[in-house]
């Protein structure tokens, strides 16, 4: 539930963590599967993080979780309230707007420049991509298809030898991760973006960069008309 609204949300460890560990790896370990936690949606925005009750089920002393809690606050991840507790950060609006604006920018010059020069090898890369999501849209597996989402605009990225860019959108869909999984989920929205990946797919294969460049704002543009509906639907979720 959100904060004000009673019990603190439970969510799963992945398993397999050793927390039997020093200190600092419990902080790492718990670190992570907060973090996790958060940019997977399984802590919504909004939510009461319950120290005492993460200390009981990972069976580890509070240091570990309040250090763990520090550094997602330093991430901007975490609100810690003094006197009332810790809480996932809403997702600020502005923010995600602004990095969707940087995003079409520089990944529609990206497909643009893909359509002049990606190899063969790099083609089929984003060929056999697009048979992947078609695949895990057709079992809605979204987890399956969130990565082949990552990977196939790392493709462009790889093939064209962009490390710098290539970090530059990382970031950008880092901080992004929450809105995409959100987006992500209603019915149809899996099967939406992969229509956009294979219109880009398709200008790319025809060597048209400005079909690439276009149909990559394009896809840019759904995104952030996703996120305006969900702003919508979920205020709760945002600030401004």
């Amino acid at each position: 539930m959100l904060a004000g609204g009673g019990e603190a949300p439970r969510f799963t460890l992945s398993g397999g963590q050793d927390l039997t560990k020093g200190a600092h790896s419990k902080a790492e370990t718990v670190y992570g599967e907060l973090k996790k936690a958060i940019l997977s949606g399984a802590l919504e925005p909004g939510s009461l993080i319950d120290k005492a009750g993460l200390c009981e089920r990972l069976h580890v002393s509070r240091f570990p979780v309040s250090a763990a809690v520090s550094r997602l606050a330093y991430d901007r991840l975490v609100h810690v309230a003094p006197q009332h507790g810790s809480f996932v950060t809403r997702i600020s609006l502005n923010d995600a707007r602004e990095r969707l604006f940087i995003r079409s920018a520089l990944e529609g010059e990206v497909a643009a420049e893909a359509a002049r020069r990606l190899t063969r090898a790099d083609k089929d890369a984003l060929a056999a991509n697009l048979r992947q999501e078609v695949a895990a849209v057709a079992a809605k597996d979204h987890a399956t298809f969130y990565g082949l989402d990552v990977a196939f605009h790392h493709i462009l990225t790889a093939g064209l030898s962009m490390a710098r860019a290539g970090e530059v959108l990382d970031a950008l869909r880092a901080h992004l991760e929450r809105t995409r999984r959100l987006t992500m989920s209603p019915p149809g929205q899996m099967g939406a973006s992969m229509n956009e990946h294979a219109a880009i797919v398709a200008a790319i294969e025809a060597g048209d960069p400005d079909a690439a460049r276009d149909a990559m704002k394009q896809h840019i543009r759904a995104t952030a008309a996703r996120l305006e509906e969900l702003a919508r639907r979920q205020p709760e979720l945002f600030s401004p």
